[in-house]
């Protein structure tokens, strides 16, 4: 570490200790004129061995609990620094060296699950209903609902999803820990709007970290960290996901991509589908053209695809009266042709139907003059339509071929002829 940059932390050290209570507020305003300050902590915090590692993790854990909104959002920005600091540290088996790393995580925990009494925190969360509009969805674009007792039974109604109380703790465990490090990355991605491009690029580096080391893909990313195998779980990889979507968003594109596909790659090792779910809607959702813009600048928002919705399901019902009918107009399309080529040189050619059914048909393939048993199309049975779709093609396309055949024999003899009348061509035929 430089003596310059040692020299900017203990000037902040000595600041805040001797600042008066009613000063505070202005305090936190005048931290964005340091410029060199941040960079120096952060520096500080990656030494594990500095000396200024364990008076600066207090000064911050003093600005978190004095309540100060700009003095909390200041202290986690270096949250994903500080995580990746006390994973990387446990991996190595040597915790001594991260005491006061966990000291502050914990306060900071202890502080979050809490509210002013003193009192438990649960949060809330409400599942919005599709029979409501939002800001992703029109009711009406989704298409056609069932009216059904149960839906109407549940219309209006919304699901509220809760989380807590949590237990307050006092050390780290490797039954806890990931427990403690996914609520203190919730609390992080709620001040996400605050944080700054630093702070984006230090969490995208946390997610590729943990998710690759000691797996094969380290060697791809050309890493040359720890090599130990890290463990996650699925929720604390869904707190990483939400931060990613974010700085992708907001400029970050190129360490967000391989932030989101490290994520994702290690959710599909571990088979974890909460993870797989919304990193996948994530990445389907985001479009290259889109992110291209390295816009850090302005207000920070999170950018949505909105895709109307299209009915896919056919409204043509295949039904046994739709395929008679096909049957039948497939049948009568080589008559249509040769009853086109019939008229030569203004000469007509009988017809003849093939099909032994005289008369005019319907559009569904029925007829409409009585049938040579006497009966009418409306004594058609079963048996009647059993026997028309046992017909055999090959019968069809044999005496249909012998049709055709026909007509153009007697076609030559007229031509051939150059005159006569059609009776007379008929009968010599």
């Amino acid at each position: 570490m430089l003596a310059m940059d040692q020299g900017v932390v203990e000037e902040w050290l000595s600041e805040f200790k001797t600042l008066p209570d009613s000063a505070v507020s202005t305090y936190a305003a005048s931290l964005k004129d340091k410029g060199a300050l941040v960079p120096a902590l952060y520096k500080v915090i990656r030494e594990n061995y500095s000396d200024l590692l364990e008076p600066v993790c207090h000064q911050l854990f003093e600005f978190y609990r004095s309540g100060e909104p700009q003095l909390q959002r200041f202290t986690l920005q270096f949250l994903p620094e500080l995580l990746w600091s006390l994973l990387s540290v446990s991996a190595a088996r040597d915790p001594h060296t991260s005491g006061c790393i966990e000291a502050l995580l914990l306060g900071i925990y202890n502080l979050e699950i809490v509210d002013k009494d003193g009192q438990s925190k649960v949060l809330s969360f409400t599942v919005p209903s599709l029979s409501k509009p939002s800001v992703y969805h029109e009711p009406s674009t989704i298409g056609s609902m069932a009216l059904t007792e149960g839906a109407l039974a549940n219309h209006g109604l919304s699901r509220v999803v809760y989380s807590g109380p949590h237990l307050q703790r006092e050390t780290f465990t490797a039954q806890n820990r990931f427990e403690v490090l996914t609520f203190l990355l919730l609390c992080y991605n709620a001040a996400l709007s605050y944080m700054s491009s630093t702070s984006l690029q230090s969490l995208c580096q946390l997610s590729s970290r943990v998710c690759i080391c000691g797996y094969p893909r380290q060697q791809m990313r050309r890493y040359k960290g720890i090599n130990a195998r890290l463990t996650v779980t699925s929720e604390f990889l869904v707190q990483l996901i939400t931060g990613i979507h974010y700085a992708l968003c907001n400029g970050e594109v190129d360490l967000g991509s391989k932030a989101l596909d490290d994520v994702l790659y290690r959710a599909q090792l571990e088979l974890f589908p909460e993870a797989l779910l919304v990193g996948n809607a994530i990445k389907s959702s985001l479009h290259s053209a889109a992110l291209k813009s390295n816009n850090k600048e302005g207000a920070r928002s999170i950018q949505v695809e909105i895709t109307p919705t299209s009915s896919r399901i056919s409204r043509n019902a295949v039904t046994s009266l739709s395929i008679r009918g096909h049957r039948w107009k497939r049948h009568e399309q080589p008559a249509r042709q040769t009853d086109s080529a019939s008229a030569v040189g203004g000469v007509a050619i009988p017809e003849i139907n093939v099909t032994g059914v005289s008369g005019d048909r319907m559009p569904n393939g029925d007829s409409l003059r009585p049938r040579p048993d006497g009966r009418s199309p409306a004594d058609g049975d079963m048996m009647g339509a059993t026997s028309e779709v046992s017909m055999d093609p090959r019968g069809h396309d044999s005496s249909i071929r012998l049709e055709v055949r026909r007509q153009k024999s007697v076609r030559r003899m007229v031509e051939n002829e150059g005159s006569g009348s059609a009776s007379t061509g008929r009968n010599q035929y």
